[in-house]
């Protein structure tokens, strides 16, 4: 995956840790395009906590409307910034146990920030690697959390800093949920998910099926 993904990173827009933050949040049960899309005009006006709280939360759902639970994401990022001027002095928060305590964020949030933030070795496990991890057996489980500790126990050491992107966009891009494009998947050979060989011919691209 490295060698096809060599530059892994996330495809939310985002110029600071407050910004990414304020992405990650809304991007639960919502498209990364959609994000962006919002948070485009978003940022311009609001791009700190104290700008975020100047907005106020009907000021906020002007810019998110167009984004799945608006409302309640509304409620939790003013709330969220209000914590982040009152107790941090507006900066981000480095530990998970501090992130975690913020307004919308849950474990797989505060991983994305400890992640593509501050470069920690962790990896965020969302649908898209849930799938990725039990499909091919790479670290198989019933929970999220299964999942994650597996990931961090199997991955190399060299490759947790990326493993969260590279096992995201081989789930968005190749390991898809109703047509994973197995004829064009560079783990084919490892992969042990018994239906691969169904999708093969379908997805290989033309010139390999010419040879």
């Amino acid at each position: 995956m490295a060698e096809c993904i060599p530059d892994p990173t996330t495809e939310l827009n985002y110029s600071s840790p407050f910004e990414l933050l304020i992405a990650v949040i809304l991007s639960a049960q919502a498209t990364d395009k959609g994000v962006n899309r919002a948070t485009e005009k978003l940022f311009k006006m609001a791009n700190t906590p104290e700008k975020m709280l100047a907005l106020g939360e009907e000021g906020l759902k002007e810019y998110i409307k167009t984004i799945g639970l608006y409302n309640s994401k509304a409620k939790n990022i003013i709330e969220t910034c209000r914590i982040l001027v009152k107790q941090y002095g507006g900066d981000i928060p480095h530990t998970r146990k501090e992130l975690e305590a913020l307004p919308g964020v849950g474990r797989k949030t505060a991983n994305v920030i400890l992640n593509t933030a501050f470069g920690e070795p962790v990896i965020a496990v969302d649908t898209h690697i849930f799938r990725v991890a039990n499909r091919t057996r790479l670290a198989p489980g019933k929970t999220v959390r299964e999942v994650e500790d597996r990931l961090m126990k199997v991955t190399p050491k060299r490759h947790l800093k990326d493993a969260h992107h590279l096992l995201i966009l081989h789930g968005r891009y190749t390991c898809t949920a109703r047509k994973p494009k197995c004829g064009q998947c560079c783990i084919y050979d490892l992969c042990e998910w018994l239906e691969r060989s169904k999708y093969f011919n379908a997805t290989q691209p033309a010139e390999t099926k010419k040879a």
